[in-house]
């Protein structure tokens, strides 16, 4: 069975290590260090997962969340927004940008590996589901013709 993919963005190259060293045991893990660099890599090899810092310069994590959330072949990835911003706003305006869940710098590794965990499992739960209905409207199409 393959590594599930994980998309890890941030503009700290030693974030993106740091993530990279805790994940690729279990993950294949793809980085990205600016957010249009993140919305190339999506279009180009979709991930199963997005771990996404939100303070980066051009484009910030709302923006490409919004973005990939708001894009109908890209919405059903989960996005990990992870950063050092700690106020209560900041975690709500990334939940309305489309975020599945939040973390807060400096990242505990246990939580981390949880999260993802979780978030990959909804996934594949969510792919599942695409797989049978496609194997469902092939049969009816076989039916009725």
């Amino acid at each position: 069975m393959k590594k599930p993919r994980i998309l890890v963005v941030d503009d700290e190259k030693l974030n993106v290590e740091l993530l990279e060293g805790i994940l690729s045991e279990n993950y294949e893990v793809v980085k990205a260090y600016n957010g249009k660099e993140a919305l190339l890599e999506v279009e180009k090899n979709p991930p199963d997962l997005i771990l996404l810092d939100i303070m980066m310069p051009e484009m910030n994590g709302y923006e490409v969340c919004k973005e990939l959330k708001g894009n109908k072949k890209t919405l059903h990835i989960p996005i990990l927004l992870i950063t050092g911003l700690t106020e209560k706003t900041e975690k709500v305006k990334g939940f309305e940008a489309g975020a599945d869940d939040f973390l807060n710098k400096p990242v505990d590794m246990i939580e981390l590996r949880v999260r993802v965990k979780s978030l990959l499992r909804i996934k594949y739960y969510y792919d599942s589901l695409l797989e049978e209905q496609k194997r469902l409207l092939e049969i009816v199409t076989n039916l009725w013709g």
